[in-house]
């Protein structure tokens, strides 16, 4: 029998990203010098609400980007392929910190594909990440700069993460079974 528990609230995720868009800006000491590169999909609009809040505290406009990593995977051969989506990155990364922003860290895999993938498109001063959820269960080492919820899961376990721009309503839920 699955079991669906609520873990973020649409109320928590957006203070959660406010908190995050401030421990970013703390981090960083010069704002302009930030770029905030969305993993698809979810990370994207992530990234513009980050990008939001941090003009909002320090009225600067951050650009945002949106990186796709679908052949950048070291599991294309065991993962369902999808249509790959668009990578946007209308600025130079090179000279810049550039925050990966994604919904939920699990192995790290997604990550690294994403550092790949960054490199070819510049050279960063320096890359942090950002994430929503950070579940547990590294096969990387990979750690999230900024993490908005930390919550150790079961590996059977699924953490799923709703945007309103692509699910109608902020969320995010446990599914147990």
């Amino acid at each position: 029998m699955t079991k669906i528990i609520e873990i973020l609230s649409p109320d928590e995720v957006r203070r959660t990203l406010t908190r995050v868009a401030s421990q970013i800006v703390e981090k960083s000491g010069n704002p302009s010098e930030l770029v905030l590169l969305g993993i698809h999909s979810r990370g994207v609009p992530l990234a513009q609400i980050l990008a939001d809040q941090i003009e909002v505290l320090e009225q600067v406009k951050v650009p945002v980007g949106a990186l796709d990593i679908t052949f950048y995977r070291d599991d294309l051969d065991r993962v369902a392929m999808r249509t790959p989506a668009k990578t946007e990155i209308p600025f130079d990364l090179t000279g810049k910190t550039v925050v990966l922003v994604d919904d939920v860290i699990y192995k790290g895999r997604t990550t690294r594909a994403a550092l790949n993938a960054v490199n070819d498109y510049g050279r960063p001063e320096k890359i942090w990440l950002a994430v929503l959820v950070d579940r547990g269960h590294r096969e990387v080492p990979i750690q999230p700069d900024f993490t908005g919820k930390k919550l150790p899961t079961a590996k059977e376990e699924q953490v799923k993460v709703y945007v309103q721009e692509l699910d109608g309503w902020d969320g995010v839920e446990l599914i147990k079974g």
